[in-house]
């Protein structure tokens, strides 16, 4: 089992959650759809090259985003990043994952 956390803007956080419950993330036992979220501030600065979806190059952008945690079963966990990246608005979304240990 896998814990998969990651940050994502308002605007976005139904349509990312969306995909990665689709594909398989946020089960448990006889349940789904189960993941913990809070709101915070990120931040960030593009820089040259990149194509930021909020911002602009070379300024230090302060935004609202959610962060989500959820649990993944093994072998569903390179579909469910594959899924958090392709519905993620951002040229290069923040996540984690950490394996977890099973008592």
């Amino acid at each position: 089992m896998y814990k998969l956390a990651f940050f994502v803007p308002d605007g976005h956080l139904e349509t990312v959650k969306t995909a990665v419950f689709e594909a398989g993330g946020g089960r448990i036992g006889d349940y789904d759809c189960c993941a913990w979220q809070v709101l915070g501030q990120g931040q960030f600065r593009a820089l040259d090259g990149s194509q930021p979806f909020i911002g602009q190059v070379g300024r230090v952008e302060v935004v609202e985003e959610w962060k989500v945690e959820l649990v993944v079963a093994d072998e569903l966990i390179v579909a469910v990043v594959a899924a958090l990246k392709l519905s993620h608005p951002y040229e290069t979304p923040a996540y984690e994952v950490w394996q977890l240990a099973n008592f």
